[in-house]
């Protein structure tokens, strides 16, 4: 998988570089034109079988390309993306592995994190509501620089920067509880803007993780949190310790509720501000279409050996309390 990887790997790089020249999401205009292609190919194959007397041997020679093009799709998901999941992980070249901790661990990494989040969230912008304010054109022109400082210290990540892109249907991803994608058959980094401001960046660095060859979610998410808050930048620092305060209270909340509300009350009202908001976004978007989503998600991670399928999230915890735990 490795030889298959450093085989793959530059091709979905020049297809990035080339996707880069477009203004607008390469990977979102072929998902469109693809969903167009299949409603006009359903409403030929009913005028055909209308029409058709050999209803039989039409239906056959259906299936038949339908399965054909299933496995065709399949094959070179699999060459550009799935095999990436067996190649060497990040913890396999970085030597930083996640591994079973203590509660206190736990609560003294989450306690870490809430007191870096609320002090990076004291530096930035507020508008009249206390929520972020700043402006997607500056969050996304600082995209460039977040892996600065990471690349120095995992040679691995290095790569020529190239610049997300900014989902047109924001909205139908917030629907399917998507706040971003990586697309290999373009090699774009794809970003739902709609969502609340101060998670973008970090989901920005994800992205970017997935781009630079960090498959599993679980690695995909540490390793966009050690970019981020290792960036200079203050915005992405900021979203950085958000996003890692959200992985470790929420653990820390299954664990000891009563570390948890120790850790909960050193939020700053600034930072406050911001979960509310982030929690407020998405319980709009609790929907029977989102839970569907979710699962389709699950297996695909299940069929390429991630055991813990949407879980592997959540499994992130390990890999901060193992480098970032204080000493």
């Amino acid at each position: 998988m490795n030889f298959l990887v450093a085989i793959t790997k530059p091709i979905k790089r020049v297809l990035g570089k080339f996707c880069s020249l477009f203004p607008f999401s390469v990977a979102e205009l072929l998902v469109v034109l693809a969903i167009l292609g299949i409603l006009f190919i359903i409403v030929w194959i009913i005028i055909r079988l209308v029409r058709c007397e050999k209803k039989v041997h039409l239906v056959y020679q259906i299936l038949l390309t339908f399965i054909a093009s299933a496995l065709s799709l399949w094959l070179a998901l699999s060459i550009m993306l799935g095999a990436t999941y067996y190649s060497d992980s990040f913890q396999d070249q970085s030597g930083i592995y996640a591994e079973a901790s203590s509660v206190e661990d736990l609560y003294k990494t989450a306690k870490y994190f809430a007191e870096q989040a609320s002090t990076a969230a004291a530096k930035l912008p507020r508008d009249g509501s206390g929520q972020l304010d700043i402006s997607l054109d500056e969050i996304f022109n600082a995209s460039s620089e977040v892996y600065s400082q990471a690349e120095l210290q995992f040679p691995f990540l290095s790569m020529q920067e190239l610049v997300p892109k900014r989902v047109f249907f924001s909205k139908v991803m917030s629907y399917f509880n998507y706040t971003g994608f990586y697309f290999p058959f373009t090699g774009e980094a794809n970003i739902n803007v709609d969502a609340p401001i101060c998670l973008i960046p970090s989901t920005i660095a994800h992205e970017l993780a997935h781009q630079r060859g960090i498959a599993s979610e679980q690695e995909a998410n540490f390793v966009a949190i050690l970019a981020s808050t290792t960036s200079g930048n203050e915005i992405y620092e900021y979203s950085g310790w958000l996003l890692g305060y959200i992985h470790l209270i929420n653990a820390l909340y299954k664990q000891d509720y009563d570390l948890f509300l120790e850790v909960y009350q050193l939020v700053s009202e600034p930072m406050l501000a911001d979960l509310r908001a982030n929690n407020a976004y998405w319980e709009q978007y609790e929907t029977s279409a989102a839970e569907v989503s979710s699962q389709v998600y699950d297996t695909m991670l299940k069929s390429y050996g991630q055991s813990l399928g949407v879980q592997s999230y959540g499994a992130v915890v390990d890999l901060l309390i193992a480098y970032y735990l204080p000493c």
